[in-house]
């Protein structure tokens, strides 16, 4: 589910590549690999999702809701509701059809608050960090929970991605978040390019392609309906992140000291990932940054063509 989103359609990308019989399933009423089967199919329906979960040997459930701080603040039904009827419905098909693997993509959002999020750490008597995607992704984390309790099932998967970027990222400028943001006003010509803060807050920024792979990974050896990290494996602050691209991309930037910069830090630890599913996440920031931005040159529009829940 959600093949022509960010992490969907590089797990899509390698599956195809690797001479695998691929269908997506998603709203967005276009193709990103031409041996693959695509379904424009809502997922907030029960029966559409028995039906397309019926003859599946694996699903890869990577559809979900993407915003700013802003807008999901903002607007939480858009978000809330529908993310939680996509999850139970997708889930609940899978279990009664009886799919032999499934992996469910969770987010970091489901975490309390903190520096380091480990898995070890988890304090369900915490609220999320996220309030209500960091419920509607923790709900379904239970969902797969009470599956194993109730009947035993082990055969749920389940990762916590943290801030990924990458080709296909919501470059929407109303609701875009950090990294498409700024390549967006980059590429409006904003001179200089104000950032928010003081460039000091650290963020876990994780090229698609490495999370996709980590998504691959999680559901060939499994997780035990426990869930694991997905991450870089490093954090870099704001400032790293706009020298990055600087690099490669001519601007003038600024800092606002004025605006908030955010938490100080948000890191995933990536050890238990490595550990269990041999997880190795390789991009660097910038050769990451440059595929970005490559493909966003070429696909400036894309945006458009996908169905935005925060629309009234």
């Amino acid at each position: 589910t959600g093949g022509t989103g960010m992490i969907g359609r590089q797990i899509v990308n390698i599956l195809c590549d690797a001479g695998a019989n691929v269908t997506s399933a998603s709203l967005d009423d276009f193709k990103v690999h031409k041996l693959a089967r695509y379904l424009t199919a809502d997922l907030t329906d029960f029966q559409t999702c028995q039906e397309i979960t019926g003859s599946m040997d694996f699903v890869f459930h990577v559809a979900g809701i993407k915003g700013s701080i802003e807008v999901t603040t903002s607007k939480p039904a858009s978000l809330f509701v529908p993310l939680l009827m996509m999850n139970t419905n997708m889930l609940e098909a899978c279990r009664l059809n009886r799919v032999p693997k499934v992996v469910y993509t969770s987010s970091v959002g489901a975490y309390h608050s903190a520096e380091v999020f480990k898995e070890s750490d988890n304090s369900e008597d915490k609220p999320p960090m996220d309030m209500f995607p960091g419920w509607a992704k923790r709900m379904a984390e239970y969902q797969v929970k009470a599956y194993k309790i109730q009947y035993g099932l082990e055969n749920f998967a389940i990762v916590r991605p943290c801030n990924v970027y990458g080709p296909g990222d919501n470059f929407d400028p109303e609701n875009a978040m950090v990294i498409p943001s700024l390549m967006h006003r980059i590429r409006r010509g904003d001179d200089p390019l104000s950032v928010w803060g003081d460039g000091s807050a650290i963020r876990d920024f994780a090229y698609s392609k490495d999370i996709a792979e980590g998504v691959i990974l999680a559901l060939h050896h499994g997780t035990g309906g426990e869930f694991v990290n997905l991450g870089s494996g490093s954090g870099h602050s704001v400032k790293e992140l706009v020298e990055a691209l600087n690099s490669f991309i001519p601007f003038r930037y600024e800092f606002d000291t004025s605006k908030p910069a955010g938490f100080p830090k948000r890191v995933m630890d990536v050890t238990l990932a490595e550990e269990k599913i041999g997880y190795r996440p390789a991009t660097s920031l910038v050769e990451g940054l440059k595929n970005t931005w490559e493909w966003y040159l070429e696909n400036e529009d894309e945006y458009l063509k996908k169905v935005n829940y925060f629309n009234d």
